[in-house]
């Protein structure tokens, strides 16, 4: 595919972020999961015990959203909800075995990616756009919860 012809900063930003996103969908999909699915399986790995409602700030998608991808996670063996003791209208949701052994490799393979994007910078220039981005980002309004 022939990189589309980027005139501006964001446009290239844009770019790049398609780039990383290309490739984790790539992983995920290999392993028939979506971009979504392979998100909330790798926060639930490394955040287990979460509700549904923190999953779907996190994600910044609606809690109905959230209630259809735990049902196809749960279907598949992936994820378990757990009702609380003391309150049976709590739930907890957690990666199981299986869900956590198909998503293991994913930060790896988001590592390797970062590292294929960034291969063309030095030490030197990867810092300067880390801060230059850290600034930036700090002027933009904060995702609400």
């Amino acid at each position: 595919m022939e990189a589309p012809k980027l005139t501006t900063t964001l446009e290239l930003v844009r770019w790049i972020g398609w780039a990383q996103r290309k490739a984790a969908e790539d992983w995920v999909r290999a392993r028939e999961l979506t971009f979504e699915q392979g998100f909330v399986l790798g926060y639930l790995v490394q955040n287990p015990g979460a509700i549904q409602r923190d999953i779907a700030q996190m994600s910044r998608t609606s809690a109905a959203s959230v209630t259809s991808l735990l049902q196809g996670l749960e279907r598949r063996g992936l994820v378990e909800r757990r009702t609380e003791r003391g309150d049976e209208r709590s739930k907890r949701v957690y990666a199981t075995p299986a869900g956590a052994e198909l998503i293991s490799g994913l930060e790896t393979a988001m590592a390797d990616a970062d590292e294929s994007i960034l291969g063309p910078l030095s030490p030197d220039e990867r810092a300067a756009l880390h801060a230059l981005l850290v600034k930036i980002a700090a002027e933009l309004p904060q995702p609400t919860r």
